[in-house]
């Protein structure tokens, strides 16, 4: 059965304190602004200022030869994928990474590719890991052509990959002839976090992308960037999923804007994510996992709820959370500020003690 999207119990009353994800973002009166202002032209045909504008931006950001704007992060790690790598390829990821999850099995249906899931805490596996899960190149198995990492590990709850980690994986993927491609929804939350420049968190990989719709806060987009031979061949994945635009140029401007006013302040969400958690810890019952960036994990076993029915609860409080891997999750965003957490804080004390 093919689940429907997400709509409110009947009677909710609407959002007014909403954790369920920095996708939930709204856009500005400022960024608005400037989608409104933005030059644009035909971004199929190449005629548009602003994407130009944008992607020689991000390609510059991320140290690399050039870049692609393409509508959804998902869509940059499916071309990415696509691009890299053959039908009947492997790609070694974490078991708990996103296109193991929440990509609907797109990369075995359009790409044909199985993907061997590594364990490790926190999203992460180790460069002994990536050792121990080279196969022999004989042909009985599968060619290995691509080592994928998240950045920040969602699942894994938000965790940043330390650079040194990152770059041994990276390290034992090109001594064997294969690709390395990053998966960078909250790569700034972790840059910013980490103190560390995109260029140099990235340096050791093929590909990476950004997406602009979660901390970052613009409508839609994200932009994939690697080498120009890359995405020539990603562009032409592109043309076949149907993610060449026309006047995307409003939609590059809330990107570009984005990039202007929105990353330095995510350290604001940071920190509402650690007020966050030592109010959640507060509560009997909640184990709270200590968040390394703007998502805040916690088990709510030892309180007699399920995580279904704490957001049930939640919501006809007004208040949304997600759940994930058997937890909740609570993600601080432009539009959560510190008073906000503390309410949030007081509202699901009060779920929690209904049970």
């Amino acid at each position: 059965m093919v689940h429907a999207p997400l709509r409110p119990p009947a009677g909710a009353p609407p959002v007014r304190i909403n954790l369920y994800s920095d996708t939930q973002t709204r856009p500005t009166p400022a960024m608005k602004e400037a989608m409104m202002r933005a030059e644009v032209g035909d971004e199929q045909h190449g005629d548009d200022p602003t994407v130009h504008e944008l992607c020689d931006r991000m390609a510059a950001l991320m140290g690399k030869e050039a870049a692609v704007f393409l509508p959804s992060g998902t869509m940059c790690n499916v071309i990415a994928i696509l691009t890299h790598c053959s039908k009947g390829d492997e790609v070694v990821a974490h078991e708990t990474s996103h296109i193991l999850h929440s990509e609907g099995g797109t990369h075995a249906a359009l790409a044909g590719v199985q993907i061997m899931p590594l364990k490790g805490p926190r999203g992460m596996f180790t460069a002994e890991d990536v050792r121990a899960a080279i196969r022999p190149r004989t042909r009985y198995a599968p060619p290995q052509r691509l080592l994928e990492v998240e950045q920040t590990a969602n699942i894994g709850g938000g965790a940043i990959w330390p650079l040194a980690q990152l770059n041994a994986v990276a390290d034992v993927a090109h001594e064997q002839g294969w690709a390395t491609h990053m998966d960078g929804a909250r790569l700034m939350n972790a840059c910013v976090a980490a103190g560390i420049a995109p260029k140099d968190m990235v340096a050791n990989y093929d590909s990476v992308w950004l997406d602009f719709t979660k901390g970052l806060g613009a409508p839609l987009g994200a932009v994939l960037c690697g080498s120009a031979e890359f995405i020539g061949q990603a562009w032409r994945w592109k043309q076949r999923l149907g993610g060449s635009m026309r006047q995307a140029g409003i939609c590059a401007a809330a990107c570009l804007y984005a990039l202007d006013h929105h990353v330095d302040r995510l350290a604001e969400d940071h920190a509402n994510a650690k007020a966050l958690a030592r109010g959640l810890r507060q509560i009997p019952g909640v184990v709270v996992e200590e968040p390394d960036t703007n998502l805040v994990f916690f088990d709510i076993k030892g309180c007699g709820m399920t995580v279904a029915q704490l957001q049930e609860r939640l919501r006809l409080r007004g208040v949304a959370v997600s759940g994930l891997g058997g937890r909740v999750r609570a993600c601080t965003h432009l539009d959560v500020t510190a008073p906000i957490i503390e309410e949030a804080v007081l509202e699901i004390r009060a779920a929690l003690a209904a049970a």
